[in-house]
């Protein structure tokens, strides 16, 4: 082969690899302007729309949760926002600062709590955050209360015959203790915190509510209502669903043809969790068979709720 051939085809190769990147370049920058633009979280530039955020589950401390609620906040196109809510409850604090984040939200446009299957306990202390609060005649709310929990394993050690030795700088010290009877004074002291708790939590519905304290005391036993229930006793504002939200929505002029849009969380958004193997079942529908939820379901995740617990609790009977 002579030179002139040789250089030919070196000049093809590298015509070749140039563009050969440049393909590459292309589709990486396409795939990024497609995620930007599908999966991205709403920003000041999107169309005026009602923002809509689901929180669901057991309610912890969410910082993102926060920071989403506070974008809304600051969002000259988000005019309104529906909070959705499916929730039996979780920490009491994980419940007061979603609660002040949400009336942050109020402060500068109308926000309806949209009470779905279930808002119980710190869940129905976020939804009396709204201006106001919308139903299904079946959905379940209520349970107004706070509570503490600790296990009991001494008996168990009594069993294996395993002892636990403790030196403690005083009697009040890590007081419940899991590994014996607590002392009266430690009752006490629970005790105490969790009325003071459950003090404020009342005062909350009490206020939000416009109801008399003694009312709200008459209410905040801990039992749970329906929504037709708890329209009666003025826990809820309506019944109904999109329809009278967007009622709502009209006495407050905000225009009832805006578009609804969901706020997620961004690993919600990603459209790589669909290549994903539990990401890949959904998209087929069968997400009810998969394992991964089970010790949610199982009501595993509520041993890991820390300090004092606005949760509605089924016990099989």
């Amino acid at each position: 082969m002579d030179q002139m051939a040789i250089a030919d085809r070196r000049q093809l190769r590298r015509k070749l690899t140039f563009w050969r990147v440049a393909v590459v370049l292309l589709l990486v920058a396409g795939l990024f302007a497609i995620y930007r633009f599908a999966f991205s979280e709403p920003t000041q530039s999107m169309r005026p729309h009602i923002a809509r955020v689901e929180i669901s589950g057991i309610i912890q401390d969410d910082t993102e949760l926060l920071e989403r609620l506070q974008k809304i906040a600051d969002s000259d196109s988000a005019k309104a926002l529906i909070v959705s809510i499916s929730s039996p409850g979780g920490t009491t604090y994980g419940g007061e600062r979603i609660f002040k984040a949400i009336r942050a939200v109020a402060e500068k446009k109308p926000v309806v709590s949209d009470v779905r299957t279930l808002a119980a306990s710190a869940g129905y202390m976020i939804a009396t955050a709204g201006d106001t609060i919308i139903a299904g005649d079946t959905s379940i709310t209520g349970s107004i209360g706070v509570i503490f929990q600790y296990p009991q394993v001494g008996p168990l050690l009594d069993k294996l015959g395993v002892s636990l030795q403790e030196i403690k700088s005083s009697p009040m010290k890590a007081e419940p203790s899991p590994f014996h009877e607590p002392p009266e004074e430690a009752k006490t002291m629970i005790r105490n915190m969790v009325m003071d708790s459950y003090s404020w939590f009342v005062d909350l519905v009490a206020d939000r509510r416009k109801l008399p304290r003694e009312d709200v005391l008459k209410l905040a036993d801990g039992s749970i209502f329906t929504g037709r229930q708890a329209v009666a006793a003025k826990l809820i504002d309506t019944l109904g669903g999109e329809k009278e939200i967007r009622g709502y929505f009209e006495t407050r002029k905000v225009a009832k043809d805006l578009p609804i849009v969901e706020w997620t969380a961004p690993s919600k958004r990603s459209p790589f969790g669909l290549f994903s193997l539990a990401g890949i079942v959904k998209l087929l529908g069968y997400d009810e068979f998969l394992p991964f939820d089970a010790p949610r379901q199982l009501g595993a995740d509520k041993l890991f709720l820390d300090g004092l617990v606005s949760v509605w609790q089924v016990r099989d009977r």
